[in-house]
């Protein structure tokens, strides 16, 4: 009885061995794969605290929050099991529709840019997309919706890479490991940009503080600077996160074509992001980096210069044609209901 109670320990001791093994090379995987995601994720970082701009300071970590709860669902609910269905039954899908994500990214970005530039025309492509919110609810509402769309397709992209850079394993490992890259980065995301906008609340608390000793003095001045620095800081993070979507949408679109057998535009613009990197060897590594990410936002540029008018003229009539459709099902819907009330009533009364 002895020896069998000694072999089971050791049984059950060499299984937590393998279970902490199997554990430590999940962690390993999910922060390999978590690396090589790194470029999106301080693009989505830097897209996100534009959606709060304008909103009482109350409500933004609220809307923070309603973002990151959207960014989760993303993720777990819908990305996670599309990639490892589309994985396994369909992979040669996958390229196709990231390529529409960065697209949709390219397209987002450029309407920016294009407010800036032409704020009249982009006024009257706005409102041929979609009529303009009367009240703060219902702006609110938007933001959230648009942030929730924009951070589906770089999650979509955060979620293509883990998936491709790790190993061949079990689908059950590599559903793990998805989740905990989409959560941690999640995490982080939305921890960091929560703790950006609310920066000038903690710096007008640091100004406030009343103690006359150096470290109040120092506290204030930090206050200060930090009351004072903020909305520049927001005004850059959210240049930044616009050309993060042209840049990383037309990355998108240059790989995707490359994949396709239309490698021309990728080699030209890795050849010249190498030639710089010759010519200047001390900043090698950042320069190859800005001149590919140039010619990615140039890409990024002129294909969501392309898709705003089609989107204005084409896109936009058929979804205003689709939304038309829904009341009228619905009306059908609530008549052919109370047709059914009506005759239940009558049926009872007799």
């Amino acid at each position: 009885m002895s020896v069998g109670l000694i072999a089971l320990f050791d049984d059950i001791a060499a299984l937590a061995k393998v279970a902490a093994a199997s554990l430590d090379d999940i962690a390993g995987q999910a922060a390999k794969a978590g690396t090589k995601a790194a470029g999106v994720v301080i693009d989505d970082a830097a897209v996100t605290p534009r959606y709060v701009t304008g909103f009482s300071a109350a409500r933004e970590l609220p809307i923070i929050g309603k973002i990151a709860l959207g960014s989760l669902k993303n993720k777990l609910l819908i990305l996670l099991p599309a990639a490892l269905i589309l994985s396994l039954v369909a992979p040669q899908a996958i390229t196709p529709l990231l390529m529409i994500g960065g697209l949709f990214l390219c397209y987002e970005g450029v309407e920016k840019v294009y407010a800036l530039v032409l704020p009249h025309a982009a006024h009257t492509h706005e409102s041929a997309l979609e009529a303009t919110s009367l009240d703060a609810q219902s702006l609110e509402d938007e933001k959230v919706a648009g942030a929730i769309k924009t951070d589906f397709i770089l999650s979509a992209e955060i979620m293509a890479i883990t998936l491709g850079a790790l190993p061949s394993g079990s689908i059950v490992t590599q559903a793990f490991i998805l989740a905990v890259v989409g959560l941690g980065i999640t995490v982080m995301v939305y921890g960091g940009v929560a703790l950006i906008v609310k920066a000038d609340d903690l710096g007008l608390m640091l100004a406030r503080v009343q103690t006359p000793s150096p470290m109040g003095s120092f506290l204030r001045a930090i206050g200060k600077g930090l009351v004072t620095g903020m909305p520049y800081f927001l005004k850059v993070l959210g240049i930044i996160g616009t050309a993060a979507m042209i840049w990383v949408g037309g990355g998108i679109i240059v790989h995707g074509l490359e994949t396709y057998g239309f490698g021309g535009l990728a080699h030209l613009i890795h050849d010249v992001g190498e030639a710089t990197a010759h010519a200047i060897p001390v900043l090698a590594s950042v320069l190859r980096w800005v001149v590919e990410a140039t010619g990615a936002g140039i890409v990024g540029i002129v294909a969501g210069l392309i898709t705003i008018p089609v989107a204005g003229y084409a896109i936009s009539p058929l979804w205003r044609y689709l939304k038309s459709l829904l009341p009228r099902r619905r009306r059908k819907e609530a008549l052919a209901d109370g047709k059914k009330m009506n005759i239940a009533a009558t049926d009872r009364q007799q």
